[in-house]
């Protein structure tokens, strides 16, 4: 009782513009958010950051950082429940395919948050900003923690975007570590393999690397990524189909 009194103590102060993103969080969340001001924060974009005088740029990157641990422990623990008898890799493999930026950024767009994100996309380019939603749903994921326990965070996470917005059973059945199948056919038929970084180009938070997959001393494919361990894969990927392995 005390909360709901003081919930509706704050209602009297909000703004129309308050109102309007508290109705927004309740439809997305699912509850009236007990502190709104962790969900502005969690909505600003680095683009319309605000600088402080100690020179602190106050935007959404430190709940995103919060949210993206917040969101690998429950989808590892979500995984981990409903797969008690899969192996560590298996668990591993499925839990990149769902916390993966691009998968992110869909729910992200699927779910609203591009009605009341606050972003300003004429500063840089917009490929910049590709992951623009993503980010923003680990922000959000970070505030509902901060305002509501992990308990709660755990609930929203699994019912309001595990289970209505990824199938399991398809991503299960489409998840191929080829970076393995290239290993384990270059064991089986005595080849020397090698992955050689080439390149990493972009800026601290949006980079792409370039991998050469080398297989005994000669280049047979490369890979692009936002991580090395993608460019990896996609090399590893172009490889098996080379050479014409079962995927």
């Amino acid at each position: 009782m005390k909360i709901l009194r003081l919930l509706r103590f704050q209602e009297l102060a909000y703004s129309r513009q308050d109102k309007r993103l508290a109705l927004a969080v309740k439809m997305i969340v699912g509850s009236k958010p007990l502190n709104l001001s962790l969900y502005k924060l969690a909505l600003k974009h680095s683009s319309v950051a605000q600088e402080t005088k100690n020179g602190i740029k106050i935007s959404n990157e430190r709940l995103e950082y919060l949210g993206d641990a917040v969101l690998g422990t429950i989808v590892a623990e979500y995984l981990f429940m409903k797969f008690p008898y899969r192996d560590e890799g298996f668990l591993t493999e499925t839990r990149s395919r769902i916390v993966n930026r691009e998968s992110l950024n869909q729910v992200g767009l699927k779910i609203g948050l591009s009605n009341i994100v606050q972003h300003e996309l004429g500063v840089k380019s917009p490929f910049s900003f590709k992951s623009i939603y993503g980010d923003t749903l680990e922000a959000l994921i970070g505030a509902i923690y901060l305002d509501r326990g992990y308990r709660f965070c755990r609930n929203f996470v699994s019912k309001r975007l595990i289970m209505p917005y990824f199938d399991l059973d398809d991503i299960i059945s489409t998840t191929t570590n080829f970076k393995s199948k290239i290993i384990e056919w270059s064991q089986k038929d005595n080849h020397n393999i090698d992955f050689i970084l080439k390149s990493v180009t972009g800026t601290q938070r949006f980079k792409e690397f370039i991998v050469e997959l080398h297989i005994d001393g000669q280049i047979l494919t490369e890979g692009k990524g936002s991580t090395k361990k993608k460019a990896e894969q996609e090399a590893a990927k172009f490889a098996c189909e080379q050479l014409r392995l079962a995927i």
